[in-house]
């Protein structure tokens, strides 16, 4: 029986992806979901609070929200404000002020996915580096905080780049280590003290694995008077003209050490948080751990390994379990993964493969079922879901947005069916794939996210319940991303209650609880308005009026 030749097999991109096929699926990942939306509850909001500040009132050297001060680093801000006012002057208007801010995200999550692709080289060699990338793009975390207006973005980037230093210590140990120094000033001015001190224990191990001493040691301590001259770039301006900011700044950052009451609960509630978090971050690292139990002692694995124990006890005792300040966590993580990656058994390199095309396949579709029921009504019983979830909210058709979603899924599966077999085919998946649930929220769910995440219909209803003419409103238990937010949509500035102009104000609004008993401020007030943001029962505010006998 004749035999007919098979058809050629499909061409699909190089494993691992190198060149314009990496550049389009970071890009992919990093813009979509930047525009397009108001700033959101609550890191988005606040961050873009101090942003504006700084444009509208000028405290660029103190940070503030709404005209009160926050005590916070400002290098991110300063950045994020030039950029921002830059795009929107060259956009000509097309982009609002705030998602020209938040293109500052994108840049600073270009420097991580960058900084962290170094340092892999440095360590684990040109051929493994490009895994470090994919790592971080798929880790669920980074993911979240790369699209909304961050600050921890900034003293991230200072890790990653921090890690490239000291790997490369011995090798150039004067470049490495001005670019040491470099990192810890530009991420302390960006991110405190807090931030960045568990650096400085990491940079001993590095200098203690290193083989010339004689010259690391000097080319760190240069590194450090460098990054004590970046921040005198900030510190001497603020100790002339606020020094009692400068006070209460440092008073702060010194309390941050130790401010968690229970050290224990947080370091658990950091591990609780990882399995999620930095998935397949943490997997891989686990794998490498042990694959090389007997190579603990090599430079390329003490160093991100000590670097991660030492971040995570740090953290135990500065700031409390949250999502944000674990995105520290990450560089040395994906640093311990990258050999995991090549390393891995078949069986496992391949269900780890099938796991991610199934489950963001999966995904997918879910996601496109949600979008018929906000569109379309159908299916009927996900629709009242939808409904329930954020009431009010009226679903249509977006052309371009279904044309893009409708490209992603081909892309997807074309790369599914041309893959060739490879270590890093599974990686690769993974990364496609959530950059392909990222593209698909970003376009199809927008709407009904933005709807649900935004002050502004809350805002401008405020707006229209203060009395003509009114004098100043008083703020009781307002958050920075709420008093941000009724600053940017409706220009209503309050000053805190407690404070001298806060008691003379005859307006008072508060922030609450939708649920249980309300407090009434006390018998001289009167409420004359409540409001909160659709399908959000756990946010109430309240505005109150004194009562002219009680102003009297």
């Amino acid at each position: 029986m004749p035999e007919f030749p098979r058809p050629p097999r499909l061409q699909g991109i190089t494993l691992p992806p190198r060149g314009w096929p990496l550049a389009v699926l970071l890009a992919l990942y990093l813009l979509p979901g930047l525009i397009g939306h108001d700033p959101w509850k609550v890191d988005d909001a606040a961050a873009f609070g101090v942003v504006r500040d700084m444009l509208l009132r000028g405290h660029w050297l103190t940070p503030s929200i709404a005209g009160q001060p926050t005590l916070e680093a400002p290098l991110y801000y300063w950045i994020a404000a030039t950029l921002g006012q830059l795009v929107a002057w060259l956009g000509a208007g097309l982009l609002p002020l705030h998602d020209a801010v938040r293109l500052t995200s994108a840049a600073f999550s270009l420097l991580i996915l960058g900084f962290t692709h170094l340092a892999a080289r440095a360590l684990h060699g040109r051929d493994y580096a490009v895994a470090a990338p994919l790592i971080l793009a798929g880790s669920i975390g980074f993911l979240i905080h790369t699209h909304e207006i961050q600050p921890m973005l900034l003293p991230l980037a200072a890790h990653a780049a921090a890690y490239w230093a000291l790997a490369m210590l011995d090798r150039r140990p004067w470049a490495a280590g001005a670019a040491f120094g470099a990192a810890l000033g530009v991420g302390v001015l960006g991110g405190g003290l807090a931030a960045m001190a568990v650096l400085l224990p990491v940079a001993l191990i590095a200098f203690a694995l290193s083989e010339a001493k004689r010259r690391t040691g000097p080319a760190l301590l240069a590194g450090l008077l460098l990054a004590l001259a970046l921040l005198a770039l900030w510190l001497l301006p603020l100790a002339i003209q606020h020094p009692a900011w400068l006070a209460a700044w440092l008073a702060a950052e010194l309390a941050q050490f130790g401010s968690p009451q229970r050290p224990l609960a947080n370091a658990l509630g950091y591990l609780n948080l990882l399995p999620w978090y930095a998935w397949p971050a943490l997997p891989l690292a686990a794998w490498t751990l042990w694959s090389k139990r007997r190579q603990l002692a090599t430079p390329e694995l003490a160093l991100p390994l000590a670097g991660f124990v030492l971040l995570w006890l740090g953290l135990c005792f500065t700031w409390e379990a949250r999502s944000v300040p674990a995105l520290l966590l990450l560089p040395p993580l994906v640093l311990l993964a990258v050999p995991g990656v090549s390393s891995l058994r078949r069986g496992a390199a391949n269900g780890f493969d099938w796991f991610a095309m199934i489950t963001f396949t999966l995904l997918a579709a879910l996601l496109w079922a949600g979008w018929s029921a906000m569109v379309f009504g159908l299916p009927a019983r996900l629709a009242k879901q939808v409904v329930r979830l954020e009431p009010g909210f009226v679903g249509s058709f977006d052309g371009l947005a279904f044309a893009v979603a409708v490209l992603a899924c081909l892309a997807w599966l074309w790369l599914i069916v041309t893959s060739a077999r490879s270590p890093f085919r599974g990686m690769t998946h993974w990364a496609a794939g959530v950059t392909l649930f990222w593209l698909l929220a970003s376009t199809l769910w927008l709407p009904w996210v933005d709807y649900g995440k935004t002050y502004r219909p809350l805002a401008q209803a405020l707006a229209r319940a203060l009395p003509a003419g009114h004098g100043c409103i008083a703020g009781a238990g307002l958050g920075e991303a709420q008093r941000a937010s009724l600053d940017y949509f409706a220009g209503i500035v309050t000053v805190p209650r407690e404070s001298a102009a806060g008691r003379r104000c005859d307006l008072l609004l508060v922030q609450g609880s939708g649920r249980g008993t309300v407090v009434s401020p006390g018998p001289a007030w009167s409420k004359v308005w409540e409001g909160s943001r659709p399908g959000d029962r756990n946010e109430k505010f309240r505005l109150y009026r004194r009562s002219a006998a009680a102003a009297n």
